[in-house]
């Protein structure tokens, strides 16, 4: 676990802690022998011999896949060995397939080609004529597949990578018998597993600051117990072996907060913020950010409410307050963004924070929801100055949410701390999937806050246990 944190907010997901006793020493289990396994590596192009970032390769039937770096390279470990089919689809692109035998401990090679998939004029009016029939969602991936094929972005040197995470520092033992409780704030934030797993999709490690464990557990769902009767949370605790230590035990304290059905939410007044700065261009970003949006406008319910501001080299009002019922107009103002220019962060910041204030409500849901590659270069911009005008709106009654998005310029260290000092959540966006997860499967976890500044205290019986 990570030294106490930050007083966070309580959403409506469930919580797990880990935590490591030593208890004294045991039998260690049996090993099962793993599967003999492969590796699959290749680049997907276009037909010019140009890299496609941010396409998606899978392993039909298997839950195995990733996203390709900005020079197109893919690389997907742990592959079962014999016959298999890739399959690789990107936003504009038709998608593609190819057949591999896999052996044992080799890597295969196999590069890709997809081909764009833009419709003319004529089959564009033909789909908007037919927006009756279908749903909204289908409306925008057809919208989104018809755009004309992204251009090559360049490849990102290391030199150009400023990343940023903050340092993680591995938490000492402590005596039972001197210190027998502990006392820590709760954090629900998944943000680390999908970061991690852009880093283990494109066939590297992840930097160790990025792999936070409580965000790789709490990722998760888990089919706690509901509260009970006038308690605000659900309580389970279970002791269990620790996989690398035979004389230790792994402690869980799992906390559930009361779940809530959607249609009883009280009503949202949300505030997109996104950053269309010059940075914002690639695949994985923008465009990744308007479809992930278009998921969440599908969620929307007519007492919600919604205006997009965005920032460049300065902040602007793209729609103001609009009612979820005028779905349409709020998905045609997701369409006409693009990105270019410096990043005015402060300025965005500040002018979605006052739109919210014009609309709030007292009793519903007030939100600014921020997406961003994490860089703030105009304006206000330091950590500091960030927090202090993130915590007075969160004062007033305006949470905060942020999401990450792209590779190569996260600063996952700013974007953690404004989400922990907003109280809302912070996640990364590494795929459409993952956007649908967030904004559709976990509507509610993610956009609403049921419980503040709260602490967990756990006491051990030094009798029990040696120290933890």
């Amino acid at each position: 676990m990570r030294p106490p944190r930050l007083p966070a907010a309580v959403r409506p997901a469930g919580l797990t802690a880990i935590l490591l006793l030593a208890l004294g020493s045991t039998a260690a289990a049996p090993v099962a022998r793993p599967a003999a396994t492969g590796s699959v590596e290749g680049f997907v192009r276009d037909g010019a011999g140009r890299p496609i970032p941010a396409a998606r390769v899978t392993v039909a039937g298997t839950a195995l896949g990733g996203t390709v770096d900005s020079a197109g390279h893919f690389l997907l470990r742990a592959v079962p060995v014999g016959r298999a089919r890739l399959r690789v689809e990107a936003a504009g692109y038709l998608p593609a397939e190819a057949e591999i035998t896999v052996r044992a401990g080799a890597t295969v090679k196999r590069d890709l080609v997809l081909s764009p998939a833009a419709q003319p004029a004529s089959e564009m009016a033909k789909v908007r004529g037919q927006v009756g029939q279908r749903t909204e969602m289908d409306r925008a991936d057809v919208l989104m597949a018809a755009k004309a094929a992204p251009a090559p972005w360049r490849r990102q040197n290391e030199e150009w990578n400023t990343e940023a995470y903050a340092r993680i520092e591995e938490n000492r033992f402590f005596e039972a018998a001197v210190s027998p409780v502990s006392t820590f704030s709760i954090d629900v934030d998944a943000a680390s597993y999908s970061n991690v797993r852009r880093f283990l999709t494109q066939g590297t490690l992840p930097p160790a600051d990025a792999v936070r464990l409580e965000e790789m557990v709490n990722y998760f769902p888990y089919r706690y117990p509901d509260r009970a009767g006038e308690h605000p949370f659900g309580l389970v605790a279970d002791v269990g072996p620790c996989p690398w230590a035979d004389d230790h035990r792994l402690v869980r304290v799992a906390l559930q907060a009361r779940r809530v059905d959607t249609r009883e939410l009280p009503p949202s007044n949300l505030v997109f913020l996104i950053d269309v700065s010059g940075s914002m261009q690639s695949p994985d970003k923008l465009p990744l950010v308007q479809r992930a949006f278009r998921a969440l406008v599908q969620e929307l319910r007519p007492a919600d409410r919604v205006a997009i501001v965005v920032y460049a080299g300065a902040a602007g009002l793209v729609l103001p307050s609009t009612p979820g019922t005028r779905k349409e107009e709020i998905l045609d103002a997701i369409d006409r963004l693009e990105a270019g220019g410096s990043t005015a962060g402060g300025a965005g910041l500040r002018l979605a924070y006052d739109v919210a204030k014009e609309h709030f409500l007292p009793e519903g849901n007030n939100r600014v929801i921020l997406a961003t590659d994490g860089d703030f270069n105009v304006g206000v911009s330091s950590d500091a100055e960030m927090i202090r005008l993130v915590e007075r709106r969160r004062e007033e009654g305006t949470f905060l949410t942020v999401l990450g998005f792209g590779i190569g310029n996260l600063k996952d260290t700013k974007m953690e701390q404004m989400a922990d000092h907003g109280n809302g959540h912070y996640a990364y966006i590494d795929s459409y999937s993952e956007a649908r997860k967030v904004f559709v499967r976990e509507f509610g976890g993610t956009l609403f806050t049921v419980a503040k500044d709260v602490k967990i205290q756990v006491e051990f019986n030094p009798a029990r246990v040696q120290a933890y």
